[in-house]
């Protein structure tokens, strides 16, 4: 097996519950470097749960994750730059406070690209993170995770907030800002407006995995998009 095809991420019987429910069962994936992943699914299918396990949130589980060969931890959380659904910067910084935080905390940050993404987003360095809006938080931060030399990006609803107009800007970032050994994983709702970039999709439905699929071959053996797709299994 060359480089390029061992798997980065090995999830072997993946099971997490909560009191009584079950969020993952018996999940098993093999995630090779070069792709761009989407993670699909409805809310309550476990693709909180997934991202939070890989990101070393959630720590108590059953089954094995190797990252690179090592479990989530100290070492996994260096190669795995993390775009959360939510905002996670205090209003009074300005956003050259949030880029030396960057800069301090993470050895692989590129803070002379994340100014170049940000002027291509009209971000200015002195804004005060409480001045922006909800989207442009979103553009702010997407700027700075791409920033980050990283083996794995995991970005959690990265065009939620963004107007319509700014979404193919989005996406050529995403698509212009990963290294080639590098693992792309988008987990998102609007999948009409993302899917084109996806080389592989996953599909997780009460915490079990419907179909791990390359995205191009799925659309030409059902003549449908992967959103058809999706709202056909999903009912949606």
């Amino acid at each position: 097996m060359t480089e390029n095809n061992k798997a980065l991420i090995q999830i072997r019987d993946l099971t997490k519950s909560y009191n009584q429910i079950t969020a993952l069962k018996r999940l098993n994936l093999d995630l090779i470097p070069g792709q761009i992943i989407g993670l699909l699914g409805p809310n309550g299918s476990g693709k909180t749960t997934l991202i939070k396990i890989l990101t070393g949130l959630l720590r108590d589980y059953e089954g094995e994750v190797l990252i690179d060969g090592h479990h989530p931890g100290a070492y996994t959380k260096g190669l795995i730059s993390y775009l959360p659904d939510e905002h996670y910067f205090s209003d009074w910084m300005r956003a050259g406070d949030a880029l030396k935080i960057f800069d301090d905390m993470y050895q692989d940050f590129d803070i002379a690209q994340a100014m170049i993404l940000m002027k291509r987003l009209d971000l200015n360095p002195r804004m005060r993170i409480k001045s922006m809006s909800k989207g442009m938080k979103e553009k702010f931060q997407l700027c700075l995770v791409m920033s980050r030399k990283a083996r794995i990006y995991i970005l959690d609803e990265p065009i939620g907030g963004v107007d319509p107009a700014a979404r193919e800007l989005i996406l050529d970032i995403i698509l212009n800002n990963y290294a080639e050994d590098a693992i792309v994983m988008i987990s998102t709702h609007l999948i009409s407006d993302i899917e084109k970039i996806f080389d592989d999709v996953i599909f997780l439905k009460n915490g079990e995995l419907v179909l791990h699929e390359n995205s191009e071959q799925l659309r030409e053996e059902n003549g449908k998009s992967v959103d058809e797709l999706f709202r056909e299994v999903f009912k949606c």
